[in-house]
């Protein structure tokens, strides 16, 4: 049996998401390999060093901005963070590598971005042979060293045409990138329970045939959705905040005209999204992908606030007039307006979006495997030996 590992951390919730979704259509489609998930951040400070100095965890502070909304400035916070990360690449090698030294896996699939140089130089020293491979969690890359490293032996899954085209831009070997038809959502996005969905709109206190939106931004909500409630006070609205709970009461305590469902934390995000008609929240790749794979179309936003690796994502909406990009959601009642008023016309353009990436990645992986050189899985490798001497 194969050993497969998914590289994954908690900063902002997709990338834990992807690898959960293609761990779960690995399993469904019975390849005949061990799957392990890895989180980036245990394997680098396993004795929670961070933690116990700061008080929090090394993702918490980014977790924390996307919750309260306040991201600008965060492209330059980029930039420096890739800075630390090459002056401390050496040590991040060292201690990758004695990881895959002792694990030995037989393909290494990175679901992260800024991180992927490290991965592969550190397999390539502990495991030479063995193939590494990124898929990108987001539609776009944001060059440089975020995604696409051209200069690696590091095989590309991307989602987008475009992705595929600054990856062949930057260099890399067309053999290496490998199109997927969009972004990895969980099968239960594609494989759904029959509902009742008038039946079920009534019993919320929605109207069945009144167009009602879905707003989320995340795992952790953000402050921005009490202003967007605010601004349409006639708009019925399902409201998903994750686990933040204090956003939760605000929205409850909030008065509308129209009637509001409030959720907290759910793992039935593709159920609540079919109880909608339209999607009001930030231009990440999941959210978007899950809403559009659900026949939404989206309301999104694209200023400076927006994270700089999303960017991209608002002119995808637009070339495929999946729905509305506006600077900011002080317009978000007319952007409401007009998604209503042509609702059909959005809504068939939606459907044309084919996504199978969940189902097509597992057999993409399968070909990397097998073109691999079988490994020598004793025996440790005369790098790695040089390297700790």
């Amino acid at each position: 049996m194969r050993t497969v590992d998914l590289i994954w951390f908690n900063a902002g919730g997709g990338h834990r998401a992807a690898a959960q979704a293609l761990e779960q259509a690995i399993r469904d489609q019975r390849r005949p390999w061990q799957v392990r998930k890895i989180n980036l951040m245990q394997v680098l400070d396993p004795n929670k060093r961070f933690l116990r100095v700061t008080g929090m965890e090394p993702e918490d502070l980014y977790n924390m901005r996307l919750a309260t909304g306040f991201t600008l400035g965060l492209a330059q916070e980029l930039k420096l963070f890739q800075g630390l990360i090459r002056l401390g690449h050496a040590r991040l090698v060292r201690r990758l590598a004695r990881h895959w030294q002792t694990t030995r896996p037989d393909l290494v699939v990175s679901l992260i971005p800024n991180f992927n140089r490290a991965l592969h130089d550190s397999l390539a020293l502990a495991c030479p042979g063995v193939p590494f491979v990124t898929v990108l969690t987001d539609m776009a890359d944001h060059p440089p060293h975020f995604w696409i490293e051209p200069d690696l032996a590091q095989h590309l899954v991307c989602g987008t045409d475009h992705a595929v085209a600054q990856a062949l831009a930057a260099g890399c070997k067309p053999q290496r990138v490998h199109r997927s038809s969009g972004m990895i959502l969980r099968p239960d996005f594609y494989a759904q329970r029959p509902i009742e969905r008038t039946a079920e709109r009534r019993r919320l206190g929605l109207d069945a045939d009144t167009p009602t939106g879905l707003v989320l931004f995340g795992g952790t909500g953000s402050g921005a959705m009490l202003a967007i409630a605010r601004r349409l006070p006639d708009t019925p609205l399902i409201l998903l905040c994750g686990r933040n709970t204090k956003l939760a009461k605000a929205l409850r305590d909030q008065p509308a005209r129209a009637p509001r469902v409030v959720v907290g934390f759910t793992t039935e995000v593709a159920r609540w999204m079919r109880l909608a008609d339209f999607f009001i929240g930030k231009p990440g790749p999941g959210s978007l992908s899950e809403a559009v794979q659900q026949g939404l179309p989206v309301i999104v936003t694209r200023n400076p606030w927006t994270m700089p690796q999303e960017r991209w994502n608002t002119q995808w909406v637009r070339e495929h007039g999946l729905g509305v990009v506006h600077r900011s959601f002080w317009t978000v009642q007319a952007a409401v307006e007009e998604i209503t008023r042509h609702l059909p016309d959005y809504q068939a353009r939606v459907r044309r979006i084919d996504n199978s990436a969940v189902f097509e990645v597992p057999r993409i992986l399968a070909g990397i495997l097998a073109q691999a050189p079988t490994a020598t899985r004793g025996e440790r490798p005369v790098a790695m030996r040089a390297a700790s001497g």
